[in-house]
């Protein structure tokens, strides 16, 4: 969950090592750092602990130069956010090291290095790599074969990147389930965590599989499988602009990436639906291989795309397609019967989730169909290891907390639904009528956009809470679920969802007059008994915060209800969850807390 940049070129790399930094914060913020091989043939290295403007401004005061460097911005898994666990890390003058991964053996290898006299001044996994690739240096003189040894005495996850003072023309970088990517210039190479980082300087990446290990120079790259053999890796044009990082007119990111709902939803629907008809085609000649086959279904997520899966789980399950959804670092943990003729789908926004990743590795050999993955990202792992690919094409998303590739997720999950409904006796008249209803979804997110100014209002009444209360019943639970996890991860309020039905199970014993409560109220079958639900809750003197569509009257006293227009019901899910997103993000400014990187989460969970 860190984020690694390096470039070796003929000019001076700090700049374009710093803006790397700088794209690549979300996937971390405890600290950063850089390490350059300067001209005088030594490696400078300058830490700070914070965001990489306090890393800034330490080079302001300081002459750093050289064609050569490796840098990194930290999210804190082993040691606390300190200087001395910064990234790079030495060992003495003869090798730097940056790490994004955990090294799960490292308390071993750290106490054989100190037997052989090597001391240590962190307590990370990365400064063990440093001092076993220092050991491995006075056994094998090149730089590239001590890599090669010095990996093999790893267990866990690892993308790394290597300088030596040594080395004028040379970076070596290995991966082994951490994403690395390498930029390709013109007489300079780079390699970075994202292409995002990249995007700058080049166009052009190769994009490392697991147990590669490259070697960069300035007019060549060099690439070794796992085995050792030199390969080829096909090289991709990037689509992305560089200028996707900018707020434009928004405060935060987040809020930008909200108001890009309407526009990325199109971009998701884009040439996927023609004349009231799914255009499956669009899916792949694979894909109707799979779907063919497929009798059920078991969607395997994390956090927000977990959620995304819960609500799916309704819409299959509606259709007759039986669905498990599971978090994916349970999953993998545990014996798992696989039905017959089962698709396997996993859900990530980066497509380098850890866990997920994992478990899709551990699904080839359980008997499952074949694996579908939904993602953000064409270049990712879980793309690259997926049998199939539904692509989002919400574009980069960087605040942490996740909105457009929530919505643009469940836009997918929604096609695919459809696609299994053809094969499960779907009409062609449903068919065109979901087609339309999917059709008008921009535009309904877009009139619910216009209620900003009132959520903002709304959110006065939060920003001294300690708690809240989020209810839902059907698809509307998950998006209770999605609605608490966002205002817990921006503005620290501790806050809970419950299916409304639970209430009397337990939850309605926290509800007292300082515990504001928030529900969705579509216009559904199950409307009334969130209603008697809600009378529960007023009982109890709780405050009532709810979004209703016009159709809905409400007999409650005591409530603050802001209207959305009538909105289909094969969508609302997607509709709703929008305000509650307006929500979180309107209590946590007002609790002035720092939206787009907030406290000990990162964008990206890369490590288990």
């Amino acid at each position: 969950m860190c984020g690694i940049v390096g470039a070796i070129a003929q000019r001076d790399v700090v700049p374009i090592l710093m803006d790397g930094l700088s794209r690549l914060e979300y996937r971390g913020y405890d600290s950063a750092g850089i390490a350059v091989r300067t001209d005088g043939g030594r490696l400078q290295r300058i830490r700070s602990v914070g965001k990489v403007a306090s890393l800034q401004e330490m080079l302001k005061a300081t002459e750093v130069r050289g064609s050569i460097g490796i840098a990194h911005t930290r999210w804190a898994t082993h040691g606390m956010p300190a200087e001395r666990n910064a990234h790079p890390h030495m060992s003495g003058e003869t090798v730097a090291v940056v790490h994004n991964g955990i090294i799960e053996n490292h308390a071993e290898l750290r106490e054989r290095l100190t037997q052989e006299g090597f001391g240590f001044t962190s307590e990370t996994d990365t400064e063990v790599i440093a001092h076993l690739l220092a050991s491995e240096l006075q056994n094998h003189a090149d730089l590239l074969v001590a890599v090669r040894s010095a990996i093999k005495h790893l267990v866990g996850a690892y993308a790394l990147a290597v300088a030596s003072p040594e080395e004028s023309d040379r970076l070596i970088v290995a991966r082994a389930g951490s994403p690395l990517v390498i930029g390709l210039g013109q007489d300079e190479n780079f390699i970075a965590s994202d292409v995002f980082a990249l995007l700058p300087v080049t166009h052009r990446f190769l994009f490392l599989e697991e147990g590669d290990i490259a070697e960069l120079r300035r007019d060549a790259v060099r690439v070794y499988d796992a085995s050792g053999q030199s390969v080829e890796r096909p090289i991709t044009e990037s689509q992305l602009s560089a200028s996707v990082a900018d707020k434009g007119p928004y405060k935060h990111y987040m809020q930008k990436e909200i108001f890009e709902q309407p526009a990325v939803l199109a971009e998701t629907l884009e040439g996927r639906i023609y004349k009231g008809r799914l255009m499956e085609e669009s899916f792949g000649h694979v894909a109707k291989q799979l779907l063919d086959r497929t009798k059920s279904v078991h969607i395997i997520a994390c956090g927000t795309s977990y959620h995304a899966g819960l609500v799916a789980r309704y819409w299959l399950e509606e259709i007759g397609v039986p669905c498990q959804v599971e978090v994916a670092s349970e999953f993998r943990y545990r014996k798992v019967v696989v039905p017959n003729d089962c698709l396997f789908v996993t859900i990530s926004q980066s497509g380098e989730t850890a866990d997920t990743l994992a478990a899709l590795r551990g699904s080839r050999e359980m008997g499952y169909v074949g694996s579908l993955c939904v993602c953000n990202v064409a270049e990712s792992s879980l793309v690259r290891e997926s049998s199939v690919s539904l692509m989002t094409r919400a574009g980069p998303e960087i605040g942490v907390a996740s909105t457009k590739a929530f919505t643009t997720q469940l836009v997918a999950l929604r096609l695919l639904t459809l696609a299994l409904a053809r094969r499960f006796g779907m009409d062609s008249e449903t068919e065109r009528q979901l087609v339309e209803e999917l059709e008008a979804l921009p535009r309904q997110v877009e009139v619910v956009l216009e209620l900003n100014d009132a959520i903002e209002n709304m959110a006065q009444d939060f920003a001294d809470k300690k708690d809240a209360l989020f209810l839902g019943r059907g698809t509307f639970y998950p998006i209770a679920m999605e609605g608490a996890l966002k205002l817990k991860e921006i503005s620290y309020i501790h806050a809970e969802a419950y299916p409304a039905g639970e209430l009397k199970h337990g939850p309605l014993a926290l509800v007292d007059s300082e515990m504001p409560v928030v529900c969705a109220l579509p216009n559904d079958p199950l409307l009334d008994k969130v209603l008697s639900n809600l009378q529960e809750v007023r009982a109890r003197g709780g405050e009532l915060f709810l979004f209703s569509d016009q159709k809905v009257h409400i007999d409650l006293d005591k409530f603050r209800n802001l209207t959305l227009a009538d909105i289909f019901a094969s969508t609302a899910p997607i509709v709703y969850s929008v305000p509650l997103q307006l929500l979180a993000y309107h209590v946590a400014v007002q609790k002035g807390t720092d939206v787009d990187q907030p406290r000990n989460l990162a964008k990206s969970v890369t490590v288990e």
